[in-house]
């Protein structure tokens, strides 16, 4: 007779509050929950698909009372049409070259990663983080995670994206590029090339975190288009009554996904 251990039940927990990195003036609280056990995907997957996103071994999603300013997003891949800008970005980094690669840290992609952080997030907790905390971040994952290195013709790195791969899609966790080339949309652009890989997979879905129509450096998802928001528990299309809802959401600037 073989033997099947009991399911351990998943325990969520709730942060205290901390001071929110998007909307100035405002708190934000967490649920948290370990991504843990052999069935350690699965878990992801589902979490995933309800909002949550993924840091080290910890699911989380904002459960700020009275706010409801970040909202999950995600691209369809088959679908997703390019509009004038977003073509243009892609024309403009057709010569970067995209790879798939283990996660695995390297001192080449946390030089790069420290040059974001001192230029884009200074002063933010990332700014400071050593070596082996980068090395954490991208290492300590309970599920299939890779990252993804862009490389000019003379084989320099100038960007990378830690992504999730998900039963219906991948995840993009966090992404940094060279801080002096921001006249070619790098963060855009690694958003662009996920969508294109997903689709070659023929995976469904490309999640982008959240949506925050109004923090200035997350509006941007919603330029990506058809995409779906997660609202009253349900993936529905984002159309631009959505958009006009939220003025803020106006000003759609290309950033980085996080």
């Amino acid at each position: 007779m073989s033997y099947t251990s009991p399911r351990r039940p998943q325990f969520f927990y709730t942060t205290a509050p901390l001071p929110c990195p998007y909307v100035a003036g405002r708190t934000e609280r967490k649920v948290v929950t370990e991504i843990t056990g052999p069935d350690s995907d699965l878990l992801h997957d589902r979490l995933s698909r309800a909002g949550f996103r993924r840091s080290h071994n910890i699911a989380y999603a904002p459960v700020c009372p009275g706010c409801n300013a970040c909202i999950p997003i995600r691209v369809p891949a088959a679908d997703f049409q390019p509009d004038r800008t977003l073509r243009r970005i892609r024309r403009a980094n057709a010569g970067l070259a995209g790879f798939e690669l283990p996660a695995r840290a390297t001192a080449e992609q946390f030089q790069l990663f420290q040059r974001y952080q001192q230029v884009r997030h200074r002063g933010g907790d990332m700014a400071t983080m050593s070596f082996y905390d980068y090395r954490a971040m991208v290492e300590d994952t309970p599920i299939e995670t890779f990252m993804a290195e862009f490389r000019d013709g003379d084989d320099r790195l100038l960007g990378a994206c830690l992504t999730d791969r998900l039963g219906d899609g991948l995840s993009a966790v966090y992404s940094f590029f060279a801080p002096d080339q921001e006249r070619r949309s790098l963060g855009t652009y690694t958003i662009l090339w996920l969508i294109e890989r997903a689709r070659r997979s023929g995976l469904p879905y490309v999640y982008l975190g959240y949506w925050v129509p109004e923090s200035r450096k997350m509006a941007y998802k919603a330029r990506f288009r058809p995409s779906e928001i997660l609202t009253g528990g349900a993936w529905r299309t984002l159309t631009e009554a959505n958009i006009a809802a939220r003025p803020e959401a106006e000003a759609l600037v290309p950033q980085t996904a996080g």
